[in-house]
């Protein structure tokens, strides 16, 4: 239900579930929601985009770049599981998350109660909500974070409840499934995780756990006290914790610490970071952390095996107006939150670990809410204690404070001293609702690590803690460093192991291959480098190619030992011989990886599939018997047995192998469409399901599954595969001998909507290429084939099929927005772009992500300012629906002089940044109000300037951003003290120039710098001030530094967590180095009264980008003192 405030309320248990010691029941809640809009109609290739400090591709999920304004009230799909002390909310519509965790015992919500769904520009592919608990996998954030998941209701015996949810990740395919668990004796929550890589090929996933907090001034995050030093991602930064001895992330934190605030250096409170901030624990032996609400005397404690589990990170948006805005885009009204995130198989981000092919991995990860006892110094699965020590002169002030997590009648509390002599002991009842606080009088003098805590309950320790001394020497870890170049690093093998780590961690900027061809280049014949170029040739179907790095790697390790120690090498082989039409070769490959046990799944696996599509049923299932003596819970193994059971006529034993293996995995889809349930609500799951019914020979199964998966409805945010069946079911009828059915299938796919719809799998690949081949005239087939190979970095083979199907059929927009892409990026043609996007535009009609990209290519390649302006005027309506192109239109009038008509439109829009894109609109705002200003110092009326530049300082909510922390507004206070010095109001001109002579660095691209082109405002503020040894120094400074920049080539920053813009077009960055450059040096030139160089150098910048505002600015400013000069002449 909702009331006028968006408030969530929750439904009452029905009558049949109160009696249940864990009562759990499917109920919708009406939650207040604002519904993403529809994504954009064009691939996302996004290839150089980072995020989360790796690649943010999103192929094939389409992208959403907008959410409605407006919230409407929704019915989403909930499943409530509660017992005496926790109650859970869970969502299967977006994601499987956690929405809702509330304490029963004080109303208390230990994870972050969002009473809106209101999505940010934050996820993967757009679409990301805050609040509760959501599940990171196989990358962070996850990237079906708004799409739906399976779901099933476990009971068990002792009255136990699990909730489990489960769907294919949408990038490899990997099947990915969480439990929430809930006991009836406890307030512990266990979430139990199944990932099972169901590809044939090796995989790389992180699992984060991403849990929400509310936060204030009194929240405080607690770690182990063995946490002495956290990093930043990919440990790009570290510094000392809880006092951070360092800046971090651009804020010297030892710097803030004064008398009224003699905690400021504190990293675990919330109020103390301002900036938006990472960080995780580094080398903790310990299996807790968690988070404390002073205020409400409540919060949670997170356990799990810090050997599996040793993942500790806390996130939040910063306490400042920066951060607040995110916090208001987040939700209507419940305020600002903490991330704190356990990881498993992983401690830092991007930190990605392996998974076999058919490999599953389990683990589980533990909460519990606490109240009363302050942070845990300690934490088990039982209780959660706080030990607070402090000697006195002979005597000794004690609290201590014990949680437990289930009714302790009798609980034992002792203390200890350094010899075993217990000096205090008492007995209590307490329970989760009834904690135990004792302050206690000594009568001796002890230090904190003379006494340990020892809580028992009858036989049984439940937590034992003893503060840990202080370390002699505290290690610190030198940060990470990136790469050196192929052609500096000394060895062929660190050549290799760099291209496997720029892999495994999915880079975005930096690609494997030049390691491993410079590899290759010292030694042709080395195996890794072979075998790793051999997969990568295989995932993008080169096949020659693969099988030509994968004989050389095998002939090599083979030339002495015919036995190798491993065998992926014969197992890739085996991979490349079977897609290749060469199955009784890919036996025998596949046989020999089967010599080495790291492979006998995959490999057992594979031949089985080969044996029960050529209806070798019996030899098929030894294989599968082979595979499940070595992993019993391989579920295709256990599926594929059903199926030659069931064709072996040995029934009884196929159902009683399915009804295990559901009562595994209620959700494994395979097993459930065995089992005679065909109700899939995912469509690419359908096509999975499909594939593997194909494996194996089951060919009607796979028509019928692909048939229903054609006329199924995509859920929004989702891949369309609607097309993708037709051909599928065209495919296979085709190599059925059924021709004329085939015919009727493929006609189907060409008559079907295709928007949104991208092949991604390799199946889906080789599909496409029999597709062409049969039926060359088939213009969509090959558009969708030439997604997947520029996808695949194929881009002489993609633009080969996009001619081909525009040849064919020139009225696909898509492909000509493709074609393009891929004349700028690949070719250099930008004639050549403009014309494709000419030709997409004519084919689409008004569309207004195409007039964007033309926009920008223009805007990339020096097309003039007016002329730019002059083609979005003429499309008001097509503007209006983009935020990117709105700034654009803005700063095109602001230049054009045409600012008070640029600030209505800021104005009277709803703004959506994206994370990481801050700072667009906020520069465009503070353009707008300077030109502004300008023209009322010009027009004689100072006191309108200091309104505008007083407004400036203020931007409003509904721009999506406020100002970072370490953003330079020296040329905002600049001009603001120039206005009150014109309308005479000299005390606060001073105090506006004081403020913008102070600002130290910038903070501009994601990045902290020490110099930027505000430094020259920050100069002229010191001049004006009389402070000519500052001025000097800063103008000092920021020659250097241009010095500095001008010599450095030009990278992009390895250690990048997220870029400002999406990089559609590939950017020169040397070019764009220079062209900052020349804006230094042409401040310089104007610092030190070298005009005509200052003319020159501007004029230069403007040729390289037309449209720069802050070189506009300085042409008006020098065109403006030339007047001057003139008219004092």
């Amino acid at each position: 239900m909702l009331n006028e405030e968006s408030r969530l309320e929750l439904p009452r248990v029905p009558v049949a579930q109160a009696a249940e010691r864990v009562a759990v029941w499917r109920e919708p809640v009406t939650i207040d929601t604002y519904l993403p809009e529809a994504p954009d109609a064009y691939p996302a290739f996004l290839e150089k985009r980072v995020y989360q400090g790796s690649s943010g591709r999103v192929y094939p999920l389409p992208f959403v770049e907008r959410i409605s304004q407006v919230k409407r009230p929704r019915r989403w799909e909930a499943i409530h599981l509660e017992n005496d002390w926790v109650r859970l909310v869970i969502l299967p519509e977006l994601g499987g998350r956690i929405h809702v965790g509330v304490d029963k015992t004080n109303g208390y919500d230990f994870f972050y109660r969002n009473n809106v769904i209101k999505p940010a520009l934050v996820g993967l592919a757009g679409p990301w909500i805050s609040g509760g608990v959501e599940f990171n996998w196989p990358q962070h954030h996850r990237p079906a974070t708004f799409l739906a998941t399976d779901s099933f209701i476990e009971h068990e015996s002792d009255g136990s409840v699990t909730v489990w949810c489960s769907d294919h990740d949408p990038f490899a395919r990997m099947k990915g499934m969480h439990g929430i668990r809930m006991r009836p004796d406890t307030s512990v929550i266990e979430l139990r995780v199944r990932l099972f890589n169901r590809t044939d090929d090796v995989q790389t996933f992180l699992w984060w756990a991403n849990v929400a907090a509310r936060a204030g001034d009194d929240y405080q995050s607690f770690f182990p006290t063995d946490v002495r030093v956290v990093a930043d991602h990919a440990r790009r930064a570290v510094t000392t914790f809880p006092q951070a001895d360092r800046p971090y992330y651009g804020v010297d934190y030892p710097a803030r610490v004064d008398a009224e605030h003699p905690d400021a250096d504190r990293l675990d409170w919330y109020r103390n970071i301002v900036v938006p901030t990472s960080y995780m624990c580094l080398g903790s032996q310990d299996d807790f952390f968690g988070g404390y609400d002073h205020a409400e005397r409540a919060g949670f404690v997170h356990w799990a095996d810090h050997r599996v589990a040793p993942g500790k990170k806390q996130w939040t948006w910063g306490n400042s107006p920066f951060g607040w805005a995110w916090d208001s885009n987040l939700t209507d009204g419940d305020g600002p939150y903490v991330e704190l995130m356990a990881g498993a198989f992983t401690d830092n981000q991007p930190d990605f670990s392996f998974l076999a092919p058919g490999e599953t991995k389990t683990f589980s990860q533990f909460w519990y809410p606490i109240q009363e006892i302050g942070p845990a110094h300690q934490a088990t699965l039982t209780a959660a204690v706080r030990l607070d020590v402090v000697p006195g002169d002979g005597t000794t002030a004690v609290r201590l404070a014990v949680g437990v997590t289930s009714i302790r009648r009798g609980l034992d509390l002792r203390l200890v001293d350094q010899t075993g002599t217990e000096v205090w002991n008492c007995t209590v009842d307490a329970g989760p609702a009834a904690p135990v606080v004792e302050d206690i009088r000594l009568d001796r003098r002890y230090a904190p690590v003379d006494l340990t805590l020892v809580v028992r309950h009858g036989a049984r320790e439940l937590v034992r803690w003893r503060h840990r001394p202080a370390p002699e020497r505290l290690e610190i870890p030198e940060p990470a460093s990136e790469p050196l170049a192929p052609d500096d690093i000394s060895t062929v093998e660190e050549l290799y192991l760099t291209g496997l780590h720029l892999e495994q961690y999915r880079h975005a900027t930096r690609s494997p291959e030049p390691y491993w061809l410079e590899a290759l280049a010292r030694d042709p014949e080395d195996v890794r480098t072979n075998l790793a170029l051999g997969a990568a040739r295989f995932r993008s179907g080169r096949y020659g190619e693969a099988e030509a790095h994968l004989r050389l790697a095998i002939d090599r390790e083979t030339r002495r030992n015919p036995n190798p120690y491993d065998g992926e090498a014969s197992y890739r082989l085996g991979q490349v011989l079977s897609r290749t039409g060469r199955e009784a070769e890919a036996y025998d490959a596949f046989g020999k990886a089967a010599w080495n046990y790291a492979w006998r799944v995959p490999a057992h696996l594979a031949m089985a599939r080969l044996d029960a599509a050529a209806r070798r049923d019996a030899v098929s299932l030894e294989h599968v018997h082979a595979v499940l003596a070595l992993d019993s819970e391989q579920l295709q193994a256990r599926d594929l047995a059903v199926v030659l059971l069931r064709r072996l006529n040995r029934r009884a034993e196929a159902e009683a192998l399915l009804a295990e293996t559901l009562a595994l995995d209620p959700l494994d889809r395979w097993a459930m469409d065995l089992a005679g349930d065909r109700v899939v609500a995912d469509p690419p799951t359908g096509i999975d399901v499909a594939l593997e019914f194909v494996s194996v020979g089951e060919t009607e199964t796979a028509l019928r599954i692909f048939g229903e998966v054609a006329g199924m409805a995509t859920p929004a945010g989702q891949v369309v595969v609607g097309p993708l069946a037709h051909y599928y079911r065209a495919d296979l009828l085709r190599r059925s001998g059924d021709l004329e059915s085939a015919d009727r299938s493929a006609r189907l796919a060409r008559a079907a909507d295709a928007t949104n719809c991208l092949a991604s799998r390799l199946d889906d690949f080789d599909m496409l290429a029999r597709s062409c081949a049969a039926e060359p005239g088939d213009a969509r087939a090959w558009g969708l084939m030439g997604h997947w190979l520029y996808f695949q970095r194929r881009y002489a083979d993609a633009v080969t099929a996009w001619r081909t199907s525009v040849g064919i059929d020139d009225s696909d927009p898509v492909v000509w927005r493709n074609l393009a892409v891929a004349a700028f990026n690949v070719a250099g043609d930008a004639n050549q772009a403009h014309e494709n996007y000419a030709r997409a535009l004519a084919a689409s009609g008004p569309d207004a992500r195409l007039v964007y990209e033309s926009d920008q290519l223009g805007k990339r390649t020096g097309v003039a300012s007016a002329l730019r302006l002059d083609r979005l005027l003429a499309v008001p309506d097509i503007v209006s629906r983009r935020d990117d192109l709105t700034i654009e239109l803005v700063e095109l009038l602001t230049s054009a002089g045409e600012a008070r008509r640029a600030l209505a439109i800021l104005q009277n829009r709803q703004f959506q940044p994206w994370e990481g894109g801050e700072g667009q609109v906020l520069a465009a705002w503070d353009e707008a109000h300077l030109a502004l200003a300008t023209f009322s110092l010009t027009a004689g009326r100072p006191d309108d300037a200091v309104d505008v530049l007083l407004s400036a300082m203020s931007p409003p909510q509904t721009l999506g951003e406020g100002r970072h922390p370490l953003a330079n507004s020296s040329r905002l206070l600049l001009a603001l003290g120039d206005a009150y010095a014109a309308a005479g109001d000299d005390v606060e001109a001073q105090q506006a120039w004081g403020t913008a002579a102070t600002f130290a660095g910038d903070f501009q691209s994601m990045a902290t710098l020490p110099y930027s082109d505000m430094t020259y405002f920050s100069v002229l503020a010191c001049r004006r001030l009389g402070d000519e040894g500052a001025a000097q120094g800063l103008v000092d400074g920021l020659a250097e530094f241009a010095d500095s920049l001008r010599r450095t080539p030009a990278t992009v920053d390895y250690f990048a967590t997220s870029l400002p813009t999406m990089l559609l077009f590939n950017e020169d960055i040397e070019a764009a180095k220079d062209t900052t450059v020349m804006i230094l040096d042409a401040q310089l030139a104007i610092l030190l009264g070298e005009r005509a160089r200052a003319d020159e150098l501007i004029e230069g910048a403007l040729r390289r980008e037309p449209s720069r505002s802050i070189v506009l600015a300085l042409q008006r400013e020098l065109s403006a003192d030339r007047d001057l000069r003139g008219a004092a002449s």
